[in-house]
């Protein structure tokens, strides 16, 4: 049992709280800052809700009030310098704050890590608040609430359903338990539109996005018995698709769906020299072990990585990876 008394404590006796999630934002981790925010700004706390990346726009239902902020240097940096607290959601990796991360270091502010990530034993993290066997980071949002025996109100709902169904993929993943249905029962309860939630994550795809996707359908790769599916996404295709960054999103998930596929691979080109590194996994190959290989890390069937390269160098180093790992755990995959 994590110590949610301890974390409550904390927080009372700070004053100027800041919450962050990870680059490139999902839903858990900002429907669990966001439930968090409007717990903190009840109880009378100086508390913003600032991230590196732009909102994705699945998700601006969560920011009806503009309370979700991309960090801007000449907005945010007074103000962070005078935080006490910074809780960090379902990161992963203290790395993936970019700058916010910088100035949480830079300015020696009490960082607590709530997530259901392993421990990387980052001493960045003042403490951390762990636990892996919860479905999805906002499972642990709903406990911490529930210890201070605090009532829900509907933002905060609407805050913890979006990040328990967007972990356990519409309650249809392998992590999903019966908890993540009890939540989702409170949060109906409350008043909690599913429906509409669901249409805004999943159902709001760009012609851009579709247009990449048909390319990558078009150019996939199978290999290991078609166990493995692979895709690459370089600058030109986004170009060409007239797509943007967040409009990858999701494509890993989808390819995994494919039948007989077992792990789905993308390997993504940044504009500044980086590939982004995704894995996804139906269960039958754990793939963050090849993840931390290559500097990465993440959950058993959901994992990723950076890596610093060209597109068909970086491809060729993480797929020789990723056949190594995938062999050693099946000898029959070769």
């Amino acid at each position: 049992m994590l110590d949610w008394k301890s974390l409550h404590n904390t927080i009372n006796s700070s004053a100027k709280i800041m919450l962050s999630t990870h680059e490139n934002p999902d839903g858990d981790g900002l429907g669990s800052a966001t439930a968090v925010w409007h717990y903190l700004t009840q109880i009378g706390k100086d508390c913003r809700l600032i991230h590196v990346s732009d909102l994705p726009m699945e998700y601006n239902f969560l920011n009806p009030d503009n309370i979700i902020e991309t960090y801007r240097p000449e907005i945010h940096d007074t103000w962070i310098s005078k935080a006490d607290l910074a809780i960090i959601f379902d990161v992963g990796d203290f790395n993936r704050l970019r700058q916010v991360g910088e100035q949480i270091t830079s300015n020696s502010i009490k960082a607590i890590n709530f997530d259901h990530h392993p421990d990387l034993k980052d001493k960045r993290f003042t403490n951390n608040y762990i636990q892996i066997t919860a479905a999805a980071t906002g499972e642990m949002v709903y406990d911490f609430l529930k210890a201070a025996n605090v009532d829900l109100n509907l933002a905060m709902a609407n805050g913890i359903y979006t990040a328990v169904m967007t972990d356990t993929g519409s309650f249809c993943y392998s992590n999903t338990n019966q908890k993540c249905h009890q939540i989702a029962i409170e949060c109906l309860e409350l008043g909690v539109n599913t429906a509409k939630i669901y249409q805004r994550v999943y159902e709001s795809r760009t012609p851009g996005q579709v247009k990449l996707l048909a390319d990558i359908i078009n150019n996939l790769d199978y290999s290991n018995n078609r166990e493995l599916a692979s895709f690459t996404i370089s600058q030109e295709m986004m170009n060409n698709a007239n797509a943007n960054k967040k409009d990858i999103d999701g494509f890993s998930d989808f390819i995994r769906t494919i039948r007989g596929v077992e792990v789905a691979l993308m390997i993504f080109e940044n504009a500044n020299g980086t590939c982004r590194i995704n894995f996804r996994s139906k269960g039958k190959y754990i793939i963050n072990t090849i993840a931390k290989s290559l500097g990465g890390g993440g959950h058993k069937f959901a994992a990723g990585a950076v890596q610093t390269g060209n597109l068909v160098d970086v491809a060729n180093k993480v797929l020789a990876e990723t056949h190594s790992q995938l062999t050693k755990q099946d000898s029959s995959f070769s």
